[in-house]
C-alpha cells in the first residue's frame, strides 16, 4: 500500500466518510476555502491510479468509493510510524505518549480494559 500525501488524505478522508461520492459531493464537502475541483479531480485519480478509489460510471458522471478501509489504511500509517520511530515497538510509542502528556492515565487504564476484553 503506498503511502498518501496529505492533499491526498485529505480527499481520502471525506471519501471514506461519504462512503460513496460524485466530485461535486467531495469538492463541497472540503474545508474553506475548498479547493478547485479541476484539483480534487486530479487527486482522486490519482487515487484511483494508486488502488485506494473507485469508480463507478454513470451515465457522463462517476461515482467514487473507497476500495482501501479507514481502518486498513490506519494500520498501516501506524504501524509505519512504529517501525519507523519506536523500531517497531508499540509500548516505545506509549511510552513516549506518556512522557509528552498526549495520553492520560484514564486513557491507559481504558486501553488495558480493551486489551483484556480482546485476549477474553
Amino acid at each position: 500500500m503506498k503511502p498518501l500525501t496529505k492533499a491526498e488524505e485529505q480527499i481520502m478522508q471525506t471519501i471514506w466518510r461519504l462512503e460513496k461520492a460524485f466530485l461535486k459531493d467531495i469538492v463541497e464537502a472540503q474545508p474553506e476555502p475548498r479547493p478547485h475541483s479541476n484539483t480534487v479531480a486530479t487527486i482522486i485519480k490519482i487515487l484511483v491510479d494508486k488502488g485506494f478509489v473507485g469508480i463507478h460510471p454513470i451515465g457522463r458522471v462517476h461515482e467514487y468509493y473507497p476500495v482501501v478501509s479507514k481502518e486498513a489504511y490506519s494500520s498501516r500509517s501506524i504501524r509505519t510510524l512504529v517501525d519507523g520511530y519506536f523500531e517497531g515497538s508499540f509500548s516505545d510509542a506509549v511510552s513516549f505518549m506518556v512522557k509528552q502528556k498526549d495520553i492520560s492515565v484514564k486513557e491507559l487504564e481504558l486501553l488495558l480494559q480493551q486489551i483484556k476484553q480482546t485476549k477474553k
